[in-house]
């Protein structure tokens, strides 16, 4: 086993400490070097999906700006911890208030997870936001800039995160297997692009979760400890709805889900990415993606699982029939 010895979590070991080692980010890491060089902040708003570099973004900003004094400077929370107001009354509000430290011109509140606050409590935080501009400056970071009031948006200096592109992701990976002593083949790289479909974080879990069996990493062993499907295997499942084989998709979903144990809305997930990208009538493609959307309500609703994605290969047969 290729870890170290106190059994490091490679997402954290391996996060880049300073702005330029972040990878994917170009345009948002030039924009932020340039806070850095005229010693001054606004408050920022990072949106974006998870694993993209949000945190990364800010630690690695409170770092340039206040160097070996940043943790003093610096206080990360989660908003999705405690969502009320009274977490901005108290906690909040205490921390911007207090002057900064070791010379600093200000302090930097990172609050993650900022769209799961209350409106209530997004209310209380564009006051303090106001109030305490002169001793700290907010980083707001959200999944949807839309849960994020309009006066806080309006506050804020807004950067959009995008999912990694392939060529972040394989640089990534490589960069950490080789540090680690790993072997990893080309089809492996290929297969942590895939699940990981545009998040670091993903991708260097499946690469430790992989390291931890052993240090030649291929394809199958990826595919296996992510409990994934591959691309194939979705194909093939969509392949046998839309030809009318209903017995056959029903086979070929019990071996996913039930033999290989993967969750029924991760299969929901990678079969609309596959219609995506598949080149077919559009009509059909809207009435299938439809029917993903409509099964992975219903199971967002606690409906049964096994029902609902029998219904869902029932809904591709008799969509795909219709069309003919």
């Amino acid at each position: 086993m290729q870890m170290d010895g106190n059994h490091t979590i490679w997402i954290e070991k391996y996060r880049p400490r300073i702005l330029d080692e972040m990878v994917g980010q170009k345009d948002i890491v030039v924009r932020l070097q340039s806070y850095v060089k005229t010693g001054n902040l606004p408050h920022l708003l990072f949106t974006g999906s998870a694993g993209i570099g949000k945190t990364t973004a800010a630690v690695a900003l409170a770092r340039e700006f206040f160097g070996d004094s940043w943790q003093t400077n610096f206080r990360e929370m989660n908003a999705s911890d405690e969502r009320g107001i009274d977490v901005v009354r108290n906690q909040i509000k205490q921390f911007a208030r207090t002057s900064p430290l070791a010379g600093a011109k200000f302090k930097i509140l990172f609050l993650d997870e900022a769209d799961a606050l209350t409106t209530d409590a997004q209310a209380a935080l564009r006051r303090t936001m106001e109030t305490y501009a002169r001793t700290c400056r907010f980083i707001l970071s959200c999944n949807y800039s839309s849960k994020i009031i309009d006066p806080i948006q309006s506050r804020c200096a807004i950067y959009r995160f995008r999912p990694l592109d392939r060529e972040a992701v394989i640089e990534e990976t490589r960069r950490i297997a080789a540090a680690e002593g790993l072997t990893i083949t080309e089809g492996a790289l290929d297969a942590i692009v895939y699940v990981a479909s545009g998040d670091m974080r993903k991708a260097i879990n499946a690469l430790q979760g992989a390291a931890i069996l052993r240090p030649d990493i291929d394809e199958d062993l990826i595919y296996e400890i992510t409990a994934t499907a591959r691309p194939a295997e979705i194909d093939e499942l969509i392949d046998l709805s839309l030809a009318g084989k209903f017995d056959e998709a029903e086979q070929a979903l019990s071996e996913l889900t039930r033999g290989r144990g993967i969750a029924p809305n991760e299969l929901i997930n990678q079969c609309y990415r596959a219609l995506v990208r598949r080149d077919i009538d559009r009509t059909l493609k809207v009435r299938l993606i439809d029917a993903l959307g409509e099964t992975d309500f219903r199971l967002s609703e606690g409906a049964s699982s096994d029902i609902q994605m029998e219904a869902l290969l029932a809904r591709f047969v008799l969509a795909a029939g219709e069309h003919r």
